[in-house]
């Protein structure tokens, strides 16, 4: 099983940052792609951005330029990066893990922590 633990959520001004931190326990494999999606209220959830073992990135076109995820593959731990931060960007920030196998994909989740962009 995989367990995936959030933190760096909070309010900030808007054009400020943040930094979100997941770390992922139990068996993390080389295929395993990690992410962030978010859900803000009465919409639903979207990709944010995620991270292959080999680095490759892929990022939501609304979040080019100022969101930046990496990943530290040593301590099985993803972050996001978030600048220029705007009240859109407003949502819960969940952690994923994505595992392709050969019957299909399993999906791991975080607790989710808050995002609040707001003066």
């Amino acid at each position: 099983q995989v367990r995936l633990v959030e933190s760096g959520g909070g309010l900030v001004q808007p054009g400020g940052s943040l930094r979100l931190s997941c770390a992922a326990s139990g068996t993390i494999l080389s295929v395993d792609v990690m992410g962030w999606y978010r859900q803000a209220p009465g919409k639903q959830r979207e990709l944010v951005a995620s991270v292959t073992t080999g680095g490759r990135t892929n990022y939501a076109d609304s979040v080019k330029g100022r969101i930046t995820i990496s990943r530290d593959n040593a301590k099985n731990t993803v972050y996001l990066q978030m600048n220029s931060l705007k009240p859109e960007d407003t949502a819960v920030y969940y952690c994923n893990l994505e595992r392709p196998t050969l019957s299909r994909n399993y999906d791991y989740w975080g607790q989710g922590t808050q995002v609040t962009v707001s003066s």
